[in-house]
């Protein structure tokens, strides 16, 4: 039986202001924070740091797309690039040779005459430190990527991929989607939610690549009919093709003026009742900008995006703000998608779509309702067995397991995290393990008063004692979740991280929130026995 002695003890030192506050404060952010699940179709009104949790693709459908990153064409483009720079290099140094071209993996030129060989070879290492520069006894100067220079470019080219991938689907505004590499040059893009497949896929697989070029007037369209093309310039066909006085292809200078690299912003917007794009560099690209415009007044300047010219102005006059207009046969959707392509940059190397899969959301609606029925099945029998096992204290454990399901949905809505099928597997494996605690507090609660102890003794001792090995057991199952999050992904780490969020929560309302009832019901009920 309690005396007054006994009640102020349970009352103010056993379960203190700050911990009632505590679970008080706990439990409503929880409530709180949950809500939005239960206004999910009202979701695009609430405000974005109280949203309902993100479903994930195997539960509210989407597209599935498995990219494979073309490195091949990256490192010929490179070779390429180094033709036109060994090109430049040996005409300023008045070098003589012929035969300039690329030749599989590697760049070849042949020198005219010995005395010109050391110069060459020394353009040659100026050009690109990643490579092997040879010559042989007849004067071919070959260059060749190093195996750790292709190494290197290779994953360099993946990961900037990725990165870009992930800015174009962030500008779409689709929510959670999950962007990862697979094997070497693969990427897996998931995409929940989306509506329109088709766009998302031409929006992710273009290459958006955008160059500053001069037309090459000096060559009439005799001789482009005749295919007469200049070195150091090529063929490109032109997007305005369709309108008076446009030819179906431009000569262009290899030469790249400005590259879109530069660009800092790119909006559409609508000039003279027209859709264009609006562009801005940095401060470098602007003083190019402005070098080659004020340099070349009356001449046109090519607007080059994924090989094809898109518009080819007359440079009227210096252009030195280091912002410009993109005008073309644009429709206002076309115009937002190009903008958004600038501003997020341009894809290093093309990306070839290996595998593509739309998941409807009926086979999500299944999975759900599978799901919750498992849940609520566990839940029931957790319920009714704690009940039939502890009486009163089962009921008190029930209370405290609400209120962990409540802490487990509020904390993965706080943290933004995507629901996977296997997520609803780890909260019903969680509903199941959160008594885990409660059982331990409960038998040694029961052991201790059954050895003689006061009712508040035994309680007291109970908590205490049962604490170790509640902790022992949840800190294993939190490494154990936390090797599944390293070396698992995509779902497999989704069950990993709703297993640790349900064991930390079920950690605190075992600890606290069942003491704090508890303690309550010691205060409004006086018992005189423990009804265990």
């Amino acid at each position: 039986m309690m005396d007054d002695r006994d009640e102020r003890f349970a009352s103010m030192h056993s379960f203190g202001p700050f911990k009632t506050w505590l679970v008080i404060v706990v439990t409503l952010a929880g409530i709180l924070f949950t809500l939005p699940n239960a206004l999910r179709e009202q979701a695009d009104r609430l405000p974005s740091w109280w949203q309902p949790i993100t479903l994930g693709l195997d539960l509210q459908g989407g597209s599935y797309l498995l990219l494979q990153v073309d490195v091949d064409s990256l490192i010929t483009e490179q070779l390429d690039g180094l033709v036109e720079a060994m090109r430049a290099g040996l005409r300023e140094e008045k070098v003589r040779y012929r035969d300039l071209r690329r030749d599989g993996q590697s760049v070849v030129v042949t020198m005219e005459t010995p005395e010109d060989r050391p110069t060459a070879v020394r353009v040659a290492r100026q050009v690109e430190n990643g490579t092997t520069v040879t010559m042989d006894d007849a004067g071919v100067l070959r260059l060749v990527f190093t195996d750790k220079t292709l190494a290197d470019k290779r994953t360099q080219a993946v990961d900037q991929s990725i990165e870009i991938v992930r800015r174009r689907v962030d500008e779409t505004g689709t929510r959670e989607p999950t962007i990862q590499r697979q094997g070497q040059d693969r990427i897996i893009v998931e995409l929940p939610g989306v509506s329109n497949p088709e766009h998302m896929k031409s929006l992710i697989g273009r290459t958006a690549k955008l160059t500053f070029h001069l037309l090459d007037d000096a060559v009439s369209p005799e001789d482009v009919a005749q295919g007469r093309i200049p070195p150091g310039a090529r063929l490109l066909p032109n997007a305005e093709a369709g309108r008076p006085g446009q030819p179906a292809q431009l000569v262009v200078r290899k030469r790249v003026e400005v590259s879109g690299d530069r660009l800092v912003g790119a909006q559409a917007t609508f000039q003279n009742g027209e859709p264009v794009v609006s562009f801005r560099f940095d401060t470098v690209g602007g003083r190019k900008f402005g070098q080659i415009t004020s340099e070349n007044e009356g001449r046109f300047l090519a607007i080059v995006l994924d090989n094809q010219v898109i518009s080819a102005p007359r440079i009227r006059e210096p252009i030195l703000g280091g912002s410009g207009i993109i005008s073309g046969s644009f429709s206002t959707q076309g115009a937002q998608d190009l903008a958004l392509l600038l501003r997020a940059g341009a894809l290093p190397a093309p990306l070839t779509m290996l595998e593509e899969r739309t998941i409807g959301p009926g086979l999500g609606a299944d999975s759900i309702e599978a799901g919750a029925v498992a849940s609520v099945i566990g839940a029931f029998a957790v319920v009714i067995f704690m009940v039939v096992a502890y009486g009163l204290f089962g009921i008190f454990a029930n209370i405290a397991l609400a209120v962990n399901v409540i802490l487990l949905l509020a904390a993965l809505s706080v943290l933004g995290a995507t629901l996977t099928l296997p997520g609803i597997a780890g909260i019903a494996l969680t509903i199941g393990m959160a008594v885990d605690a409660n059982v331990l507090i409960f038998e040694r609660i029961r052991e201790e008063s059954q050895a003689g102890r006061t009712l508040l003794n035994a309680l007291e001792t109970g908590f205490r004692n049962a604490l170790s090995a509640i902790l022992d057991s949840n800190i294993t199952t939190i490494f154990a979740a936390g090797l599944l999050y390293y070396f698992g992904s995509g779902p497999v780490r989704g069950f990993a991280v709703t297993l640790t969020l349900g064991i930390l929560t079920s950690m605190f309302t075992a600890i606290t929130v069942t003491r704090f009832i508890i303690f309550v019901w010691l205060r409004l009920a006086r018992p005189k026995t423990l009804p265990l």
